[in-house]
């Protein structure tokens, strides 16, 4: 299954760009109005997050959705063939800090939201720095899936650390020089032992294991921000927000990247996953604390 599967996406993927989006703008067709992919769970998402928009500005908010969506599909598929080259000139992004902080000799963790296309910034930037960079990932049910998304993240010697498993794998790092890249908006299977912030209009649960290993190691935190400049190009901005976690106060961390994250979506909505049940648990009515 896995070996179809792959040849399948390779086929796709040394299909020049143009036909690649003209075959996006088939599956968007496909996956809002004909299957109307968890359409009631983005629009939903989107009233709750934006109230003060009328239910046409919703409608023409989640079409733009749908469509990069289906974009970062075929992107995500195109990994499979594009070059460094190709790559570099679709993506961009000024990694400075990152050289400074490893000339320093420190470890570094970058925290980023389900902005697209965080596959193309995940290979970007392992192609681009030192360090050794590690990918914390959840991994598929699926199994020929998630060995496919393996081969796609570590085409260019990216390490994937499992989320199920991450204390154990991140023990051969723990004394090197590493960068790790968490996305940090991943909806928590256990909402009573996390951080509850306001989150678009709701409250939120979000894990404190980020902040917690960049307290426990004092490890600098790097917030990175993906904004989309037209179709088939993004630019990520890195910005350095705590050099020294571990004179900061509990869940100060966590806190100011659900406000960063928070401002990107309300200036570039249409980027971030909207499909996902964020808002699934209900809040228990208390602050937990690290």
């Amino acid at each position: 299954m896995y070996y179809l599967l792959l040849g399948f996406c390779y086929s796709l993927s040394i299909l020049p760009f143009p036909v690649l989006y003209l075959i996006s703008d088939i599956l968007y067709v496909l996956v809002y109005h004909v299957f109307g992919y968890r359409k009631k769970v983005v629009l939903e998402n989107m009233k709750q997050a934006f109230p003060e928009k009328s239910p046409e500005e919703i409608r023409r908010l989640a079409k733009k959705y749908y469509r990069n969506l289906t974009d970062m599909m075929v992107e995500t598929i195109k990994l499979l063939t594009m070059s460094k080259q190709q790559l570099q000139e679709r993506f961009t992004c000024d990694l400075s800090v990152l050289h400074k902080l490893y000339a320093e000799g420190k470890s570094c963790q970058l925290h980023l939201g389900h902005n697209f296309n965080w596959e193309w910034a995940n290979l970007f930037c392992m192609q681009g720095v030192q360090f050794p960079f590690l990918v914390v990932y959840m991994p598929l049910s699926s199994k020929p899936a998630d060995r496919m998304f393996r081969h796609f993240r570590e085409k260019f010697g990216t390490i994937l650390i499992p989320a199920n498993d991450m204390a154990n794998s991140m023990r051969p790092w723990m004394e090197k020089q590493y960068l790790i890249a968490l996305v940090a908006d991943q909806n928590p299977g256990n909402p009573r032992s996390c951080l509850w912030y306001p989150f678009l209009n709701k409250m939120t649960p979000f894990y404190k294991g980020p902040e917690m290993a960049a307290r426990r190691n004092d490890i600098p935190v790097v917030f990175v921000d993906i904004r989309k400049t037209k179709r088939g190009y993004y630019h990520a901005k890195l910005q350095l927000m705590f050099e020294d976690p571990q004179q900061e106060p509990v869940g100060k961390i966590t806190e100011t990247f659900v406000r960063f994250l928070e401002k990107n979506i309300h200036e570039q909505p249409e980027v971030w996953v909207w499909s996902h049940r964020r808002w699934k648990h209900t809040y228990p009515g208390h602050q937990t604390v690290i």
